[in-house]
């Protein structure tokens, strides 16, 4: 049985794909865990080959929540204070000058091509919601999502991001090639409009993101689900395929996620389905392989099928949910 604040996430994800559906085509699962990002109060990786509608889709769901956007654009010449603001001399008084960074939404777009000075300018941002700039500590707005996009097979005038980096984000999104069907419908969309984000319409706003982000907080999570959350993130750190394994974060997040995945189902309890819905979003870009491992042919995707085949909740002989490896 669910209660009001449950049903308010349902709601809420069908108006999400609805909106965002009238722009961007094929792309329900990509929407389903930015909406889920949104809801646990954390950000997304969008990452994928160029062409397949990654600021399309950033752009799209930050139109449907009706928040104030700002779009960085990674380049190798991107400065700190042009994300985060910097002050300049107004009638004989500094006067500071908001960056991108001061907006709702903030999508940074290749964020692999800004230089790990500038990419470790919003590291501070996206954990702490503030912004520390000569000598003052100035808030973020409430609710502050990061949306990035990378190319993971360019190379050329690229700096890869950070572990420290990669572990802020909730999920890492792959949106992949849509099929025929699908293409077909990308190639004539703009028949009907010129630009298809103009279809787009408001369905939410900070009051609204804000009140289902506390009823995720209030979604039960069960000793048991909780302990199987945790047994999967442990389980990544003894694979032999991995050296270095998820962090304590990625406990966190999981957790998180599954409370929103939860709740944009339409309940106000977790299930340990939820939890392994999510666990590829959220912990494949937190693990660092092995090389000679990588080499053969290991990947963060295959480690993490590995642990979800072998970490199991199963029944002890009183009937009582457990956490078991195979």
């Amino acid at each position: 049985m669910t209660d009001p604040a449950a049903g308010r996430g349902d709601r809420f994800l069908a108006d999400l794909l609805a909106a965002t559906g009238r722009a961007v085509v094929g792309a329900e699962e990509p929407t389903r865990l930015i909406a889920t990002t949104v809801v646990a109060g954390g950000h997304a990786l969008l990452e994928d080959v160029p062409g397949v509608g990654k600021t399309l889709l950033a752009r799209a769901v930050a139109t449907a929540l009706g928040l104030t956007f700002a779009r960085v654009q990674g380049t190798p010449d991107l400065l700190p204070t042009d994300v985060t603001g910097s002050s300049i001399l107004d009638r004989g008084d500094f006067r500071f000058v908001p960056g991108p960074v001061f907006a709702n939404v903030v999508l940074v777009d290749e964020i692999n091509r800004a230089t790990p000075r500038t990419q470790s300018a919003l590291l501070e941002a996206m954990q702490e919601r503030q912004v520390s700039a000569e000598g003052v500590t100035r808030p973020l707005p409430d609710p502050f999502v990061v949306l990035a996009t990378q190319n993971p097979i360019e190379l050329e005038g690229t700096f890869s991001l950070p572990e420290a980096q990669l572990d802020r984000f909730l999920v890492r999104i792959t949106l992949g090639y849509p099929d025929e069907a699908a293409e077909r419908r990308i190639s004539s969309r703009h028949q009907a409009a010129a630009e298809p984000l103009d279809a787009v319409p408001v369905i939410a706003g900070p009051e609204r993101l804000l009140a289902l982000r506390d009823a995720a907080r209030t979604v039960r999570v069960a000793p048991e689900v909780e302990s199987y959350a945790v047994a999967l993130v442990r389980a990544t750190r003894h694979h032999p395929d991995v050296r270095l394994g998820a962090s304590p974060r990625a406990s966190v997040s999981l957790y998180r996620a599954a409370q929103a995945t939860a709740l944009l189902d339409g309940r106000d309890f977790a299930l340990p389905d939820d939890v392994r819905s999510v666990a590829p979003a959220v912990l494949e870009h937190r693990l660092l392989l092995d090389i000679d491992r990588e080499l053969r042919g290991a990947s963060a995707a295959g480690v993490v099928a590995d642990v979800l085949a072998e970490v199991e909740l199963v029944l002890d002989a009183e009937g009582e949910p457990a956490v078991s490896t195979r």
